[in-house]
């Protein structure tokens, strides 16, 4: 087999990210190249050896690799059942440029934190809807990245900001239907993108994306209840479409729309059965 049925590839949607690359190589070797782009893999099953800058490196699953933009490299998997990875491609200035000759010298960091947020990142990348959820993710991902390569990593900061919380709260409450995109967001409040997401999770207890699909939720319940019909709900209430709809409502209420809509009983009826006025 050519491995083509386990190969995902796709732009999304999300500013700074140009390609999203999943695949199984079984026997391909990559010859020397380039990319324009920053590449950030992380590897699911099996390792790779390759060649950056004349030097000689060997990827392991638990490991993140940072292949910096414009500087030659190849890949060979390095056991019979071939490599497992999923390539996000940044953007070339969604890392400071300043820092590509460190990434030519360390390209890999064996950082858990590291490849779990970029997992959590692919996942949502592929999920038609989630852009804000991508974008909030790939900020962390990338501070984290830019802390490796300046030699600061260590405990992620704190930071307190009730009031800049609060405004993004109201501005998410304004938009919950058209949405809007961390990118706005920041050039809105005049605040970075991390620093945002930031402390609305501390003052909040869940990040921004998390915050406005509880307030879809919420909106498309009430829709169901007035008796919209849930094929309409789901672009009523601001989700991408209804498998969106259904993913997220499921997940928050336990139960799909649809089951809910059936669920729905007139005004009074409760009250009525039970006696009360």
């Amino acid at each position: 087999m050519d491995g083509l049925a386990d190969t995902v590839a796709l732009r999304p949607g999300v500013e700074g990210v140009t390609e999203v690359f999943h695949t199984h190589m079984r026997r391909h070797a990559y010859p020397m190249h380039t990319h324009r782009s920053w590449t950030l893999l992380i590897i699911d099953a099996g390792t790779v050896r390759y060649d950056l800058g004349r030097h000689e490196h060997g990827a392991l699953d638990r490991t993140v690799t940072l292949l910096p933009p414009d500087v030659p490299h190849n890949g060979t998997p390095m056991t019979e059942q071939g490599l497992r990875k999923r390539v996000l491609y940044l953007e070339p200035e969604q890392i400071d440029p300043g820092l590509v000759g460190r990434s030519v010298d360390h390209p890999m960091f064996d950082d858990l934190l590291l490849r779990n947020r970029i997992h959590l990142l692919h996942g949502a990348l592929l999920r038609p809807g989630d852009e804000l959820e991508a974008e909030s993710r790939l900020a962390l991902v990338r501070e984290r990245l830019r802390l490796h390569l300046a030699d600061s990593v260590g405990p992620a900061p704190r930071p307190d900001d009730p009031g800049l919380a609060d405004a993004l709260r109201d501005l998410l409450d304004a938009r919950t239907v058209p949405g809007l995109t961390l990118a706005e967001a920041s050039a809105s409040l005049y605040a970075h993108p991390t620093h945002l997401a930031r402390v609305f999770t501390r003052r909040f207890g869940m990040p921004p994306h998390r915050y406005l699909v509880g307030r879809r939720v919420d909106l498309a319940r009430r829709l169901l209840l007035d008796g919209m019909a849930p094929k309409d709900v789901a672009a009523t209430a601001g989700f991408h479409d209804q498998a969106h709809l259904n993913r997220h409502f499921t997940r928050v209420l336990g139960l799909p729309p649809g089951r809910y809509a059936r669920a729905r009983r007139p005004s009074g009826t409760l009250s009525r059965a039970s006696g009360r006025p």
